[in-house]
């Protein structure tokens, strides 16, 4: 009875067409952490480098032993704009992120991770494509200009096949679908809501659905690099079959989107 609450609920969403009222705020950024102490003062630094102000930044943790809440905690104190939050969705990244979404409003947010994988000198490009009217903007290793450095190989291999299938079979906007690092309108991601409950796949759920809907979607190429400090919590095997549901959402007969660029 559930699925077929979800199934009903994400064809009702797919129907409704896309009306859309830029909300005047000012980005906000989630960034959802485990154990990224070490990491956190240099991602920091290139926020403070790279990101227009103005801005917010939300850290998102699981636990209170996380190594990263000491030193978040400490560098908030001159900077009204960094604040922490504890993860209300139960331990995890989707948890993280679902708080995230709850805590920053209306507006532009970016799911940024902690591991220094994301090149933060595009953000000001992500912005004005986001101004322009596109309600999700992917960074994107896979098309032109995009890289990608380090990560297994079969990681890395499965994600490209992946963004560059939907593209041919199904005109998908993005040539990278599995990319965490992306800009989302907020109402729209509550509006549409957060089905996940496994892991990465959650950047390609949301996708899919506002696909499926028609809403303006745009990618801007990108650099990742594979952390150097730290544990990744990705879990291939164990998310696979996520991914592969929400692939074949993708697939599935749709409207012809307006405004993917």
């Amino acid at each position: 009875m559930a699925r077929e609450t979800a199934e009903s609920r994400r064809a009702s969403i797919a129907r409704r067409p896309s009306t859309w009222v830029r909300v005047d705020k000012p980005l906000a950024l989630i960034v959802p952490v485990y154990n990224e102490g070490e990491n956190f003062p240099r991602l920091l630094a290139e926020v403070e480098r790279d990101v227009p102000r103005p801005f917010t930044l939300l850290v998102v943790y699981d636990f209170d032993e996380d190594t990263t809440v000491p030193v978040a905690t400490a560098a908030a104190e001159p900077r009204p704009w960094l604040r922490l939050a504890r993860n209300r969705h139960g331990r995890g990244v989707v948890g993280a992120i679902r708080t995230g979404f709850d805590e920053v409003g209306e507006g532009p947010a970016l799911v940024v991770m902690a591991d220094l994988s994301d090149d933060l000198r595009i953000v000001p490009r992500m912005m004005e494509l986001y101004n322009e009217g596109h309600r999700i903007v992917c960074p994107s290793r896979y098309m032109k200009g995009g890289s990608q450095e380090g990560g297994p190989w079969l990681k890395r291999t499965l994600s490209r096949l992946a963004g560059v299938s939907l593209r041919l079979l199904a005109r998908f906007p993005t040539h990278d679908a599995t990319n965490n690092f992306r800009l989302y309108d907020a109402a729209l991601v509550r509006e549409m809501g957060i089905e996940s409950t496994g892991g990465f796949e959650l950047a390609l759920e949301l996708t899919a659905k506002a696909f499926r809907r028609g809403v303006p979607i745009a990618e801007t190429p990108t650099t990742w690099r594979d952390r150097t400090a730290g544990e990744s919590r990705f879990r291939l095997m164990k998310w696979l079959p996520r991914y592969l549901y929400w692939y074949g959402y993708a697939l599935s007969p749709r409207r012809a989107p307006r405004g993917a660029r």
